[in-house]
């Protein structure tokens, strides 16, 4: 069923902001329908306190125009760092980008570049001391799991190389990685056939779980001698221009870092925008509302 929630008050309060994503992989579809109370909705709202407004920051235009890729704003405003074809603000607590913004349309989806070519490396603009290695995920069980997609970027060889540095990638659970997060960018690819422009945000998320003596807590296992940190979930926000220019919709996702049976459908992981603005200290619906007067968002199929 598809629920049409026109941005307004209802998007910037909603009903139902916490959901409860980690038990999305084994909810019954009677308890689906009842409804769980959310873990997330019980998190902190973290503002973001610009110096500048992050809607009107700039980036170093890449081939494919790096400012064409912040359209619709700045998240955050930590950290920002500019590749070839998308553009990141990267967590030197956690090791890994705390989002990740691209722009795919046909033409970053074509081209003869070879992922076969590319290799994982270290980020030499990140400091020696918050900087992953290569070493660190060796023999961990992680896959160096991409934020912003390789095969999203064939358009260009060195615009797909960029996208395998350790900068851009987050621990992953492997038949995560391999299977629906997968499918997840492969629906978002698909997505290009209908849309003008698709913009992607990709994030890890570190979520609270409520343990044996009734407190939330949030733990997280860290790898190598760097101490990467592994996400709990990660995140995609999907900004979708239609064809005719006279609207943006809206789409985010909340994936638990675990193995997921491939018989669940994405959509049962579609979640309200503010579910990921609170969890993660991020700000997406003001940024895109300086660019649109029409913002619908799906948060329910």
């Amino acid at each position: 069923m598809k629920r049409w929630v026109r941005t307004g008050a209802a998007l910037v309060l909603g009903a139902g902001l916490g959901v409860w994503v980690g038990r999305a992989t084994s909810l019954s579809p009677g308890e689906e329908q009842r409804g769980v109370g959310g873990l997330l909705e019980r998190l902190p709202v973290i503002p973001v306190i610009p110096g500048v407004e992050a809607s009107e920051l700039t980036v170093r235009p890449g081939v494919l125009g790096g400012a064409a890729v912040m359209k619709y704003g700045f998240p955050s405003l930590a950290n920002i760092k500019t590749r070839e074809s998308y553009v990141t603000s990267y967590d030197p607590r956690t090791r890994t980008a705390s989002w990740v913004i691209e722009r795919l349309s046909p033409a970053s989806l074509s081209g003869q570049s070879d992922r076969k070519s590319c290799d994982f490396m270290e980020d030499d603009s990140v400091n020696l001391l918050h900087r992953s290695t290569n070493a660190d995920y060796r023999g961990s069980g992680f896959d160096r799991g991409h934020m912003a997609a390789a095969a999203n970027h064939k358009w260009s060889q060195k615009a797909m190389q960029d996208t395998f540095y350790l900068s851009n990638v987050a621990p992953q659970n492997p038949q995560l990685n391999r299977n629906t997060w997968n499918n997840l960018e492969k629906h978002c690819r698909s997505l290009t056939k209908n849309y003008l422009n698709v913009y992607v945000c990709t994030g890890p998320l570190y979520l609270p779980r409520q343990e044996a003596d009734g407190k939330l807590y949030v733990r997280y296992q860290v790898l190598g001698h760097n101490h990467v940190a592994v996400p709990t979930h990660f995140f995609k926000v999907l900004i979708l221009e239609q064809m005719d220019g006279r609207g943006v919709e809206l789409r985010s996702y909340v994936l638990p870092n675990e193995p997921i049976e491939e018989k669940v459908p994405l959509e049962r992981f579609l979640v309200p925008i503010e579910t990921i603005e609170r969890a993660a200290g991020l700000q997406f619906v003001p940024n895109i509302m300086k660019r649109t007067s029409r913002l619908q968002s799906i948060t329910a199929r």
